[in-house]
């Protein structure tokens, strides 16, 4: 199912969502515009056998960035408190740039720094700059998919880092791949492997079962660090603009993992480093030229 349709079957599923589903769609839409090839650092490598090709790399980010970051501002749904805290951000000048760095590398500093000085709710104003660099991160995957090599054995991306999505377990071979949620990138998953500590300790990994009939999937839990990933077994793989939307539409067996007490682990599976630049390190919601 391609990205517009996966959309459209969760608005009408979850009605309740369609605001943030605006926010999402914005962000979605903007993935296949091209001109994010722009910024997709050319000199990367080389590198150390477990860090992801983005790693260590100069940023070079255009006028496009802001520009989104305002479009997400105004689309963002003002009926919740702390969507409506936002307009305290887009009242004033903001360092884009620095807000595009941490979300890249996933350092929360700096955004709850921002949200405390504008009076801004700090989860809120994540949730939302945590989509700026979702458009760049699926250019570099675009390019960078080939480079990949098949012997990669993290539980991490091995384009940009972030810890998986979601597992799907492929075709009548039963293939095994983590997916990312930010780049849409996939990479090969061993089987009885826990992709946050490396447990290998059949012992100590466990899956859940939904009790509600959906045979397709499933919750590897790891009990040594209490981590989980969801699991789907599917035909084929998803594409690279829905894991992002089928993350958000199978919800529910998150919700199951945390009753059960498994978390997903926060922040980056791998510090990135890097270097971002561009023609304006400040925006009053208008890009320097």
């Amino acid at each position: 199912m391609n990205a517009p349709d996966t959309l459209h079957g969760l608005k009408r599923q979850r009605p309740e969502w369609a605001p943030w589903l605006g926010v999402i769609e914005e962000v979605v839409g903007e993935t296949a515009r091209r001109e994010w090839e722009a910024s997709v650092p050319r000199d990367v490598g080389p590198h150390a056998s477990d860090a992801p090709v983005l790693a260590g790399a100069t940023v070079v980010v255009h006028a496009r960035v802001a520009r989104l970051f305002q479009r997400l501002i105004r689309v963002s749904p003002t009926g919740t408190p702390g969507i409506r805290t936002l307009a305290t951000v887009a009242q004033t000048d903001v360092d884009v740039l620095t807000l595009f760095k941490a979300s890249l590398c996933q350092n929360t500093d700096p955004i709850e720094e921002l949200a405390a000085a504008r009076g801004a709710n700090a989860v809120a104003l994540q949730a939302l700059v945590a989509l700026l660099p979702v458009p760049l991160l699926h250019a570099c995957n675009r390019q960078w998919a080939s480079q990949v090599p098949t012997s990669w054995g993290e539980g991490y991306c091995p384009v940009c880092g972030s810890w998986p999505a979601f597992a799907e377990v492929r075709g009548i071979e039963r293939t095994r791949l983590f997916r990312c949620g930010r780049c849409g990138g996939e990479w090969h998953a061993r089987l009885l492997f826990c992709p946050y500590c490396a447990e290998r300790n059949h012992a100590a990994l466990v899956s859940l079962v939904p009790g509600n009939g959906e045979s397709h999937a499933t919750i590897d839990a790891c009990k040594s660090c209490g981590g989980y990933v969801k699991t789907f077994t599917r035909l084929r793989g998803c594409p690279p603009d829905t894991v992002m939307l089928e993350d958000l539409a199978s919800v529910h067996f998150d919700v199951a993992a945390l009753e059960q007490g498994y978390t997903r682990r926060p922040g980056a599976g791998y510090a990135l480093d890097l270097v971002v630049t561009g023609r304006a390190a400040r925006s009053s919601f208008g890009w320097m030229s």
